[in-house]
């Protein structure tokens, strides 16, 4: 990488940080299977939010 494409990069970062400050959002509430119902994550405990994270998720096509 030569110091001109290093210096790109930067500024290219500095600016893609600086949109993302501006941006405004809510919170969004994700629901999980579990059992056969859903039910919202953030009720869950910590070992299982933690497990969540490592789940894989798959798509099944009939």
């Amino acid at each position: 990488m030569t110091t001109q494409e290093r210096t790109n990069l930067v500024q290219e970062l500095k600016e893609l940080n600086a949109l993302k400050a501006e941006v405004k959002g809510s919170k969004c509430e994700v629901y999980s299977r579990v059992c056969g119902y859903l039910r919202p994550t953030s009720n869950w405990n910590d070992g299982k939010r933690e497990e969540f994270g490592m789940r894989k998720f798959m798509s099944v096509s009939k």
